[in-house]
């Protein structure tokens, strides 16, 4: 991890101690998806709707389809279809959003990029705003723009103009790696639900991952709160193979906690990297105290 301010100065440097282990999201997806049954995933098929009946749920789909189901489990993000059966909570705006960018064979065709950001993780923080980067698969870098923007912002048409100007004062450097990237800029809004979301047992129906607790990616815990969200809900209804309501109620017990703990952790990593005095504050939780 490498830690910049807005001259360009790297303020500190970590080379990892191997205990955070990364993997590729596309090659997670993939392993994933390959341990199951060929047919169990059903694509194309995006719910629009939810109704509670006397069996179970009727869903209804956007292609006209229906199906039933006599418990739900909400793996379906931040806009969850499934939430509202359970809770009455909403996403909420951070107040951030990033604009996206992405280098192909970036030590070749990008080296300024490939230099910022090292071989892992790079925070550039300054002025209430940052630049932060990180090492992907083959040689690519994604690089996302964060800015404290109101919350429509993001659906208006972003150009690098914008982009220079909200970065005006940064070293040139930020400026090549915000004028060379690869494709499109992608425009990215930060939601959030409140901290500690949770909801009353509710018969038939439980919520994992971002549809449970979406949160900023200032902890980097989402994918990580997900996957062991769906690995303790497995062994909660492997012990009680009949009886669901005790499996939900055991794994909610366990997984409100965890969620609430790592929201925190997001909400105070997102105040830390936009502070005025940034990256200050991020390198004083970074020290060793003591």
């Amino acid at each position: 991890m490498r830690i910049l301010d807005k001259t360009g100065t790297l303020r500190m440097a970590h080379d990892g101690n191997g205990q955070r282990p990364e993997i590729d999201r596309g090659a997670l997806r993939n392993l994933l998806l390959s341990s199951l049954p060929p047919g169990l995933v059903r694509w194309n098929a995006r719910v629009t709707g939810i109704d509670r009946e006397e069996s179970g749920f009727k869903l209804s789909f956007a292609d006209g389809g229906v199906a039933t189901a006599g418990i739900l489990i909400g793996a379906d993000g931040a806009w969850s279809k499934v939430r509202p059966l359970v809770s009455e909570a909403s996403p909420f705006y951070s107040g951030i959003s990033f604009v996206e960018l992405r280098y192909l064979d970036a030590d070749q065709k990008h080296p300024t990029a490939a230099a910022l950001v090292g071989k892992g993780l790079m925070f550039a923080l300054s002025d209430e705003r940052g630049i932060f980067g990180h090492r992907e698969p083959n040689n690519e870098l994604c690089v996302y723009a964060a800015l404290k923007v109101p919350a429509d912002w993001s659906r208006q048409p972003i150009s690098r103009d914008v982009l220079h100007q909200h970065f005006h004062g940064w070293h040139a450097d930020f400026h090549k790696v915000l004028a060379n990237s690869d494709g499109d800029l992608l425009p990215r809004s930060i939601w959030m639900l409140p901290e500690g979301h949770s909801w009353p047992r509710t018969s038939g129906v439980t919520l994992l991952g971002d549809a449970a607790h979406l949160m900023s990616p200032f902890a980097g815990e989402g994918a990580n709160l997900a996957m062991i969200d769906g690995a303790d809900l497995a062994s909660a209804i492997i012990a009680h193979p009949n009886d669901i309501e005790r499996a939900f109620a055991a794994y909610e017990a366990t997984m409100f906690p965890r969620a609430r703990e790592a929201a925190a952790a997001s909400a105070a990593g997102l105040e830390l990297a936009f502070e005025p005095n940034a990256p200050q504050a991020m390198l004083d939780f970074f020290t060793p105290k003591g």
